[in-house]
């Protein structure tokens, strides 16, 4: 498998992207690398490494296009970015079979979208991050972004890629797929909800009915389902409450006397647990599903270890069947005879 990189993407590049790169080569010795960005820069970085020179290949994409400009713009006028280079190779030559970045957020989805095209029967991708829950296990949360506005059909094909993504990536068999709405009963949800929840109701998934945000994390589901707006604010929401809880612990910590600060040396290795488990840096990024290739939109923030899960994640995501099983369910769906209102 042949990765590409880009090397200029995110708050931290080049340095913290090309040293999980790097770590990417030593955890797997079956992955090989292009990185994209200025070349001399990456190759002057690539210095500080010693690495099988053969596994890496750099990329010349000089431009660099940041949260700021019109992705849209951006696209169209910067073809020698590091993103956009990056997934014309990834659409056009076979050697490449996925892609990973920190960079624009929305100069990634416009990209992917224009130039790998979606899965036929599929009319928007989505993202998808990969969130820890309470019992050790995962949940993908469908879509956390990409489309703010969404149809019936959307959510639907969202539930068939995620369950595709829970079985052929992470091996959960007959996932357990929820609907994000205001409550858990059945008649819960606006207007879109009650349109999405009989579809969902009269497909062949496990569809297990609708969840509250606060049900999101708690193991019991392995494929949340909501449009972008909605999923997106869950997410930020999540992120923000486990941040506030850490700073609290640690404050309450060092303010709390020798009391406090014995009790955290006997549970210092509980504190070290949980926040290895609520650190996205250890998970990977979102997978862009609903495309024809696979690709990872790592945090822009990410540090090292955070791109080698990230490379790990596309890796594993290009070697599994992914990309047919969504294509095969996704047409099974549209043969199903109790999906009227699907298209």
């Amino acid at each position: 498998m042949k990765i590409l990189v880009d090397a200029f993407g995110g708050d931290n590049a080049p340095h913290e992207i090309i040293n999980g790169s790097i770590e990417a080569l030593c955890f797997d010795d079956k992955i090989k690398l292009a990185l994209l960005g200025d070349e001399n820069i990456i190759k002057d970085e690539l210095k500080k490494y010693s690495y099988d020179h053969t596994r890496i290949e750099v990329i010349h994409a000089p431009l660099i296009i940041s949260n700021d400009e019109s992705p849209t713009d951006a696209v169209r006028k910067k073809k020698d970015s590091s993103i956009v280079k990056g997934l014309t190779l990834l659409g056009s030559d076979p050697q490449y079979n996925a892609f990973v970045s920190a960079g624009s957020t929305g100069a990634v989805l416009v990209s992917s979208f224009l130039i790998l095209k979606c899965i036929k029967g599929i009319r928007k991708p989505a993202l998808v991050p990969v969130l820890p829950t309470m019992n050790d296990g995962n949940v993908l949360l469908i879509d956390c972004g990409a489309n703010v506005d969404c149809r019936a059909k959307n959510l639907v094909d969202f539930a068939y890629m995620g369950a595709a993504y829970s079985s052929s990536v992470l091996n959960v068999k007959n996932p357990r797929i929820g609907l994000l709405s205001n409550g858990a009963e059945d008649e819960k949800g606006n207007v879109l909800n009650k349109e999405v929840f009989p579809l969902l109701k009269a497909t062949n998934l496990n569809f297990v009915g609708n969840v509250e945000a606060r049900d999101i994390l708690s193991g019991r589901f392995d494929v949340i389902v909501a449009d972008g707006f909605s999923g997106n604010i869950a997410l930020k929401s999540s992120e923000g409450v486990a941040i506030m809880l850490l700073d609290l612990i640690k404050k309450n910590i060092l303010s709390g006397g020798l009391r406090a600060k014995i009790g955290y040396l006997f549970l210092k290795p509980v504190f070290k647990k949980i926040a290895k488990t609520m650190d996205y840096n250890n998970n990977g990024g979102a997978i862009l599903l609903g495309l024809n290739k696979p690709v990872v939109k790592a945090h822009g923030s990410s540090k090292a270890k955070s791109i080698r899960a990230s490379i790990i994640q596309a890796n594993s995501i290009a070697e599994s069947a992914l990309i047919q099983n969504i294509s095969d369910s996704i047409l099974n769906a549209m043969k199903e005879p109790n999906t009227e209102g699907y298209e």
